[in-house]
């Protein structure tokens, strides 16, 4: 009586409830708190197409409404995911979303290409990333940029596709119509947002690279805005996220247009968030008469 489905670039999710990259690892170790099946999706931590061992120095920050991280896309790489963590993936039954970054187009582009007969449900690319051959300014940065990347990689994936965007764009509505003009599949917004930290007492920068991402509750409204004008801006669909921490901040999203959501931080805060925000929002579907989340999507 309640359908909590939700069709995204031609695929079908269970629910709108995705696990964001870069918080939930590949879900083995959320998978020994709750069944992390129920989940509509899982977003896997970002992959490079060789092993990445991250920043060095302190990488993460707690502030009074989120954290900062430094990560730096550590990760195990393409071929050591495929061969070792998408066969743990598949065993939850829900949707497999790969994250790719890279540093150059051609990385992006290498690494795209080997899950084109690799069985996953979508790709999403991260244009956050720093490239090294334009005086590592974020692919995202631009409209330009953003587009001619996506172009390329439409043109060789196999796969639907999604792309990440940054909120330290020059202007996100522009980069997300320069993404849907290149053929993207769908978006998902937003990344973090480029923050810092400084140890009063070293009198120096926390991180070693002085500026990072800062993520969770804090950044929840500026998300909620631009995930709002990008919905209304572009026709392909979205996943929006930014500090989503509970089912009443999953209505909002879903309310100013998005199709899924993503939530990151917020598993750091309570590990069993997921479930819980999907059973929220499937109560208010009841309390309220909402047979299908269509009739107040992008009501706003």
């Amino acid at each position: 009586m309640y359908d909590m489905k939700v069709q995204f670039a031609n695929i079908e999710f269970k629910n709108p409830v995705v696990a964001a990259s870069g918080t939930f690892g590949f879900g083995e170790e959320y998978h020994e708190i709750y069944d992390v099946g129920v989940l509509g999706g899982i977003s896997s931590k970002g992959l490079t197409l060789s092993k990445k061992a991250g920043n060095t120095g302190l990488r993460l920050w707690e502030t009074p409404m989120g954290i900062i991280n430094s990560i730096g896309l550590e990760n195990p790489g393409v071929e050591n995911f495929i061969s070792n963590e998408l066969p743990k993936m598949k065993r939850y039954r829900n949707r497999i979303i790969v994250n790719i970054g890279g540093s150059s187009e051609e990385e992006y582009i290498s690494a795209v290409e080997r899950f084109n007969d690799v069985d996953i449900d979508m790709i999403e690319l991260n244009i956050s990333c720093p490239n090294v051959k334009e005086g590592c300014m974020a692919f995202g940065i631009h409209e330009d940029s953003a587009g001619r990347l996506v172009k390329k990689v439409k043109q060789i994936t196999k796969h639907p596709l999604i792309v990440k965007l940054s909120p330290n764009a020059e202007n996100i509505v522009k980069v997300a119509c320069a993404c849907e003009d290149a053929g993207a599949d769908g978006l998902s917004l937003i990344n973090t947002i480029k923050a810092m930290a400084i140890d009063i007492n070293n009198r120096k920068p926390v991180f070693e690279n002085i500026y990072a991402g800062l993520s969770g509750p804090a950044i929840k409204p500026i998300a909620l805005r631009m995930v709002h004008e990008v919905c209304k801006s572009v026709k392909i669909p979205v996943m929006g996220m930014g500090g989503i921490m509970n089912w009443q901040d999953a209505i909002e999203f879903i309310m100013a247009g998005a199709h899924l959501i993503q939530i990151g931080t917020v598993n750091f805060v309570n590990p069993e968030a997921g479930k819980e925000i999907i059973s929220g929002i499937e109560a208010f579907m009841k309390t309220e008469g909402i047979k299908s989340l269509d009739e107040i999507r992008g009501i706003i």
